[in-house]
């Protein structure tokens, strides 16, 4: 049995590996791609989605674009990490085919609806399109398996000390989607940071010498240089392929049911995720979080599904 899925995305160089390690489990079921403004603009946010899509060669995967910023914010954007297109590092080529004509809301309630089996979406940048998804379109949340967020932290931030960048970006849609009562999981920083590309983690990826792996290996260059840059991480952290992961293989990262809620103000701490793991504040469990990782259970993951792709 393959689960469907929806990825939501604002590539980004790791949300890059998110979507070749969806289009390249078994275990899953690519759907539909949706754009949201993140990373880089929604110009550019969408021409990577199915840019990264052309290289695997999973050209027939609709790509729709959605918000071009949060909900009642500016966008703010990180070139300082991912190059001014989104994608710094490999001449990118031309996508290999056009946007779908349904904006990402539309297209999202149609594949949920149409699906014979109740869909998972993956968000791996600020969760505002499936916010608007579910304060829009409220009759196909229940058709929702369940939605798995890379976002958030249970310890500090990289944006501000106290906030990741997806929740920071839009915390107000955050807020949203977990009063929704929709199955969801958030992955957060405190797990993504142990998914460090590695000199050997590079060699092993590379190793195929596939289309989809050289384009891969100038992507990793470029990212892990950035990171070295910015935050002192010569092997940069992967962030986006985990939250794939708990759905391509659960045991890979070990989560908890708490209690998860977001900062919607506050001078120093907007956007924080507050992530209440030890019940101090006596309120009703609403999410699961993931805790942990198997390190190398996650990468044999990716090494075997980019090796699948072109």
């Amino acid at each position: 049995m393959t689960l469907p899925v929806i990825i939501d995305c604002d590539p980004g160089h790791d949300d890059v590996f998110a979507l070749w390690l969806a289009a390249g489990h078994p275990a899953l079921d690519l759907l539909a791609v949706t754009t949201v403004g993140g990373n880089v603009p929604l110009e550019h946010t969408s021409r990577n989605a199915r840019i990264a899509l052309t290289v695997a060669g999973a050209t027939g995967v609709p790509v729709a674009a959605g918000a071009a910023g949060p909900m009642t914010r500016e966008l703010s954007t990180a070139e300082w990490i991912h190059g001014e297109n989104g994608l710094g590092g490999p001449e990118l080529p031309e996508p290999a085919f056009p946007l779908d004509p349904r904006g990402a809301t539309e297209l999202m309630a149609d594949v949920i609806a149409e699906a014979s089996e109740p869909v998972a979406v993956i968000a791996t940048g600020p969760i505002t399109n499936v916010a608007i998804l579910l304060r829009d379109r409220p009759d196909v949340a229940g058709r929702i398996h369940e939605i798995v967020w890379m976002g958030g932290s249970t310890e500090r931030g990289n944006v501000t000390p106290y906030a990741e960048f997806n929740a920071w970006v839009d915390p107000e849609a955050l807020d949203l989607v977990l009063r929704s009562g929709v199955p969801f999981t958030m992955v957060g920083l405190n797990v993504t940071h142990r998914a460090l590309v590695t000199a050997e983690v590079r060699e092993r990826l590379a190793a195929p010498a596939t289309r989809t792996a050289a384009f891969g290996d100038e992507l990793l260059e470029f990212f892990c240089r950035t990171n070295d840059e910015v935050f002192g991480l010569p092997d940069g952290p992967l962030h986006d392929p985990v939250a794939v992961a708990v759905l391509a293989d659960p045991g890979c990262v070990e989560v908890v049911r708490t209690r998860l809620d977001v900062e919607l103000v506050g001078t120093e701490t907007v956007g924080a995720t507050v992530v209440d793991l030890d019940g101090m504040l006596a309120r009703e469990p609403n999410a699961h979080v993931a805790v942990g990782l198997d390190v190398d259970r996650f990468w044999r993951l990716v090494e075997t599904a980019l090796a699948r792709l072109a």
